[in-house]
This record gives C-alpha cells, structure tokens and sequence, in this order.
C-alpha cells in the first residue's frame, strides 16, 4: 500500500508530533468480538503502511494481547510516536467470566486496578516488555472516573491515581523516560477534576468531543487550552452510533442518542457526505486536538477508516448542522 500524506499536530506543549489520524488499538484485540491474529496484524500493517505514525494501546485491551501486537507491527520503524496506559495490573489468576466475555480471545491474565505508584511503575516495566521497545513516548493513566467505577470506589481509586500514580508519572517525565503524561478515559468531568492535582501534558479523551456531542468545549477544552494541555480524540464513531450501529458508550444507544444521530446522518445525506467521515474529521477542527484514534479490526475496516479521512466535506455541511441545533453553534469547524 502506497502512503498517504497524513498532516502532523504539537500535542500540547510537547516536542511530540502526533498524525492527524492515529490508531486505536482497543477493538482489534477482541472487544466484545472475536479478532484473529491474522486480521490484528493486518489491520495494524495497514495503518502504518498508509502513513500512520501515532499508535495507542494499553495493558487492558486483550489483557495485553494488544501491545503484544503494536509491539510486533512497529518493531524496526523509526516514526512511531507510542502511547499506552498505566492502571492495571495484569496477574495471573483466573478472569471474572463476564470480563472474559467481553474480551474473546484475550491473553489469560487478570487485569487488576492498581493506580498507586508501585503499580504504574509496575504496568510500565512490563508494558514495554510486552511491546519489546526501550521507550514509550505518552503513559496515561487509565479509565479513571465515577461512570467506570462508581462514585464510592472512584474517590479511593483517584486519590491513589493524583498521589501515588501522578508521581510515578511525574518521575518517569523528568527522568526522560517518556515525554507526556496524561489520562485516557471517557468522562471529561475526571479530566477536570485531576487538572488540580497535576501538570498534564495530555487528555486521551474517548467519545466526548464528537459529532454527537461538544460539552467539553464549554468547561473543559478552555482549561486545556489555558494549561496547554493537549487532546487525543478516542472513539469518534462514539462507539458505533456514528458508523451505522446502535451503540453508545459500550451499550445500547437511548432513543434520543439515536433520534439526534439520524438527524445528522440525514444532514450529511442531503450533502453527499457519509455519516463517519463527518464523524471522523469533525474533532479536528479543534487546535488542542493532535489526533483522533478510530479503532480498526481488520485491514478492511482500517482501509474504511482511512478513506473516510480522505474524504472531502463541504463547508457547507457544519454549518448546516449548527443551524438544524445539531452542532454547537460554538464549535470551531474544520476548514
């Protein structure tokens, strides 16, 4: 596959240069359906072989079949900006069923939540192990917040992620080990609480600036911005429901998330555009973005992806959206 011309982004104040467009390694280790080996390693290929040079995994997806496949794919390219995530300790022990469940085909360890410093020095000596590389360029802290934990267990959990975990991290960025540190998570609110225990390099925020829904530009884009922090924009398809499914946040899509998705598929309909390739380029429209990371569990769907990218949207249809009050009338736009 011949490469493509993929613009490159700051994040934040880093010397990091990210792709626009980066890949998320979270589906294509099995999440909540079965993915071969062969399919992995194609769909990773795929990316990279197109000009992709900013990948994103973690210790969770696969129980560390993931990096165990990142790891495989960039090994002897020179490019590669790297990211994974802190958090989770994988052990050997037996895997809760449904955790298994959602995980078909996943490495046999149990991931364990463990945000205290010896735990995130832990994860990170065996992610790179997993990976086979000496360095790792962004450590994130991994699905902190009360939508993932609840709101009892989340306040132990997130005092040990801003004392202990932040320290760890800390020590590894001076120490010139990475060169930013942030969280990766689905819920902005944690995003802003954790900005007052730290100096954050970056925000691997998943499904919350998208075509769908923009709260994030009214509290915590501005703080961004004002701390120089940059954003890495996970699942734009805001986990299906932009891609032609019936999902949102990992389950099934309300009625009003679906009744205002079709509304804008029908907007990018009358214009000629597919709902996923507005998904896809929409959250760069925003500076503080540096990538946005679709999930891919194929060459096929990487392919898919990549297209969607390439695809050209007129003006015209964002500011369609803004006037139908499907976009926030506040929302930079893409040029």
């Amino acid at each position: 596959m011949s490469q493509t011309s993929i613009n490159k982004r700051q994040l934040g104040k880093t010397p990091l240069r990210l792709s626009e467009l980066g890949l998320g390694c979270a589906a294509m280790a099995g999440n909540h359906r079965p993915v071969s080996n062969h399919d992995i390693k194609h769909a990773i290929k795929s990316g990279l072989d197109a000009g992709i040079e900013f990948v994103d995994t973690a210790p969770f997806y696969g129980f560390g079949r993931s990096e165990h496949f990142v790891g495989a794919g960039i090994r002897g390219k020179q490019k590669i900006v790297l990211s994974t995530k802190a958090g989770r300790v994988l052990k050997k022990q037996p895997i809760p069923k449904e955790l298994a469940a959602d995980w078909p085909g996943s490495f046999p360890f149990n991931p364990v939540y463990d945000y205290t410093y010896d735990g995130v020095m832990r994860s990170y000596e065996d992610s790179l192990q997993r990976l086979g590389v000496s360095k790792i360029d962004v450590l994130l802290l991994h699905d902190i917040g009360e939508m993932q934990h609840g709101p009892e267990l989340n306040k132990r959990l997130f005092a040990d992620a801003m004392s202990g975990g932040y320290k760890a991290l800390d020590e590894l960025r001076a120490a010139g080990e990475i060169q930013a540190i942030g969280l990766g998570v689905n819920e902005r609110e944690v995003c802003l609480a954790a900005m007052e225990h730290g100096q954050w390099d970056a925000f691997l925020l998943a499904g919350r600036y998208t075509l769908l829904e923009q709260t994030p530009l009214h509290d915590l884009l501005p703080a961004c911005e004002k701390a120089g922090t940059g954003i890495i924009l996970g699942g734009p398809y805001n986990s299906g429901v932009l891609a032609g499914g019936d999902t949102w946040n990992y389950a099934k899509a309300p009625e009003n998330v679906m009744h205002k998705a079709q509304r804008i598929a029908k907007v990018c309909e009358s214009h000629g555009v597919n709902l996923s390739a507005a998904a896809l380029q929409f959250p760069l429209g925003c500076t503080l973005v540096a990538s946005v990371i679709p999930g891919a569990r194929s060459e096929a769907e990487m392919l898919q992806n990549l297209a969607w990218f390439d695809s050209t949207i007129p003006t015209s249809l964002w500011s369609d959206l803004q006037n139908e009050k499907l976009l926030d009338e506040q929302a930079p736009l893409p040029s």
